[in-house]
């Protein structure tokens, strides 16, 4: 659900007023307050307002997140400044996951974004964390009428004018907007509102997260802090977008208009005239919820069929028409009687590239081909996955999960369960998604469980692998096949133009006894030098306590105590520096025994949870 181009809205660019706050951050007012001719009395309210409000947001965020924050620094170091790290369970990270959820849900609509976005990352939170997050929804309860019509008088004019009816009651509400239906020309419609002085609180939000981000950065994993200020800047793009009804309406159209001629497919039109920045009329298409399984079997609905177009209807946005909708959980998806699937909100899309476009198709192509190694390249060309990364544990890894989704006696739980470990690997994983691939990723990941709701026995790679196959990956591969034959062949011309001659000078000097080898040794985690503070500390307890002994046996007491108060500080500094990581050592993370352990823990906990679920029942 949408709004218009600000082109084609009509006064769009009056009903918006902006304004400077601090650092240069523009400020858009929601016309909460009536129109001010001194727009620099308005800038420098709302700059006032801005400094207030992030200033009191940030206490209260900073009070909220610090047990959780604390619990944090204890992992690393049990007595915050020093000591050993400790284990943490999967229980005890449960728990701390319901405290994260809780927490996000008290903050209120910025941070229920920042948690629905997180469950889907599962490159950036354990798979515990992944799965009570998963829960969170936007649990904000619906504004008052009388706070929402003026936004819609401020937009459109009188209400009753600008409709032939006006139906008061949400029908759908979130934490940004709510949606409401009307009549309009005698055809039923659909407004979608944004709350009241929502942009504002939102900038407040975003500045608090912005300042608080670097400390997330410092503190967290080397392999997470480039995921994190990514993921920072996604967020912030993903719900200014939302909030631009302009934005949404301009991609209501494009997506609209990709799938003019495909009757499977149906997007709701918007009405340019009464819509506005923060005001969106479309006409009203009814549908089913596409979870609501019982309705569509009542209804005669192929399930199968309809997640078979489900599928190709995003493989087509996101690797032909380069748009792509990309929020879609239940509510936004819609079936009607003769299996069309509804498409509504369009407050969050994406984009790709033809280059990423490739690249993804490559991926899919190597799925099909049962090609790890292909994967794996694919990962690297897209910049999600660390180049220097350990090729025979990925390799491992991913043959793992290739199989595990291939298994065919394997339950709708069991998917579950072994795609939650596959996520905890993640976690620990040199990944680091692009902001791109993020979107993608999290499209991936909530369409993966629409569709296994719909269908207990869906196979992604199945339906990946007939799409490979339908777009002519035969011929297709073998033209790439020629291609990269003929650029081999051309590098492989013009090498042996040069090595030779080179080859020989080399032979010559190394015959004359004149050949000069160099080595330059790396050290970009520091070995060499903690090495040689190592030894330092070492002579300085060795010698404090020798210098300590000679002043004792030569009488002087004093000086001899003096000396030995620098044997227990040199240890001290040296036990230090020992317990640190050496950055040499390995330790394999991802071996078949190891998911062999988790597998049987799964299957313990699948039975505990059916026999809780009996005693319930009982």
């Amino acid at each position: 659900m949408a709004g218009s181009d600000a082109g084609e809205a009509p006064n769009a660019s009056q009903r918006t007023r902006s304004a400077t706050g601090p650092d240069g951050v523009a400020i858009e007012d929601d016309g909460s307050a009536a129109h001010e001719p001194d727009s620099d009395a308005v800038a420098t309210t709302d700059g006032r307002w801005l400094r207030l409000r992030v200033a009191w947001r940030l206490v209260v965020v900073v009070r909220q997140f610090l047990p959780l924050a604390l619990a944090y620094a204890r992992d690393r170091r049990r007595f915050l400044l020093f000591g050993r790290g400790r284990q943490v369970d999967q229980e005890t990270q449960v728990a701390r996951a319901e405290s994260l959820l809780d927490t996000l849900v008290t903050l209120g609509p910025t941070f229920i974004k920042v948690g629905q976005i997180l469950s889907t990352r599962p490159d950036v939170l354990p798979g515990p964390y992944i799965g009570v997050l998963q829960r969170l929804q936007d649990r904000v309860p619906p504004a008052e009428w009388d706070d929402i019509e003026p936004v819609v008088a401020t937009e459109l004019g009188p209400v009753a004018e600008a409709f032939d009816s006006f139906d008061t009651e949400p029908i759908s509400g979130a934490s940004l907007g709510q949606v409401y239906t009307a009549r309009l020309a005698g055809q039923r419609v659909a407004v979608k509102v944004l709350r009241p002085n929502i942009r504002r609180r939102v900038a407040a939000d975003l500045r608090v997260i912005e300042t608080l981000t670097p400390l997330l950065v410092r503190g967290a994993e080397p392999g997470q802090a480039f995921t994190l200020e990514n993921l920072a800047d996604e967020f912030s793009a993903t719900i200014r977008e939302e909030m631009d009804y302009v934005h949404e309406a301009r991609m209501l159209r494009t997506i609209r208009g990709n799938f003019a001629d495909d009757d499977r497919i149906r997007v709701p039109e918007p009405i340019d005239s009464h819509s506005g920045p923060r005001v969106l009329t479309m006409e009203y298409v009814e549908g089913t919820k596409i979870t609501d399984v019982e309705r569509l079997d009542a209804m005669g609905v192929d399930r199968e069929r309809l997640v078979e177009r489900l599928f190709q209807a995003y493989i087509e946005m996101v690797l032909e028409q380069g748009v792509f909708h990309a929020d879609p959980h239940p509510g936004n998806l819609a079936v009607r009687s003769d299996g069309t699937i509804v498409f509504y909100d369009f407050g969050i899309t994406g984009t790709v590239g033809e280059q990423l476009q490739e690249q993804i198709f490559e991926f899919y192509v190597s799925i099909a081909r049962d090609d790890v190694d292909g994967v794996i390249d694919a990962f690297v060309a897209m910049g999600a996955l660390d180049p220097t990364a350990d090729r025979r544990l990925l390799r491992e890894m991913f043959e793992l999960v290739i199989e595990s989704f291939r298994g065919q006696d394997v339950d709708q739980y069991r998917v579950q369960q072994l795609v939650a470990e596959f996520q905890a690997e993640l976690y620990e994983f040199p990944l680091r998604l692009p902001q791109e691939l993020a979107l993608i990723v999290r499209v991936t990941t909530v369409l993966e469980g629409v569709c296994r709701t719909l269908d207990s026995e869906f196979d992604l790679i199945e339906l990946v692998t007939e799409y490979v196959r339908g777009e002519g990956y035969a011929s297709r591969g073998v033209q790439e096949l020629l291609d990269r034959a003929g650029e081999e062949l051309q590098s492989t011309a013009g090498a042996l133009l040069v090595t030779g001659p080179k080859l020989e000078r080399t032979l010559d000097r190394a015959t004359r006894d004149d050949l000069t080898v160099r080595t330059a040794l790396g050290d970009e985690n520091g070995l060499f030098d903690r090495l040689a503070k190592q030894a330092v500390l070492g002579l300085g307890f060795v010698g404090s306590v020798f210098a300590s002994l000679i002043l004792l046996v030569a009488g002087d007491r004093t000086a001899a105590t003096v000396a030995a108060l620098g044997a227990p500080l040199a240890l001290a500094f040296l036990y230090r520096s020992l317990r640190r990581r050496s950055g040499i050592s390995a330790e394999p993370q991802f071996t078949r025994q190891s998911l062999r352990e988790r597998e049987e823990r799964a299957d313990e906990g699948y039975a505990t949870a059916h026999g809780e679920a009996g005693e319930r029942r009982d």
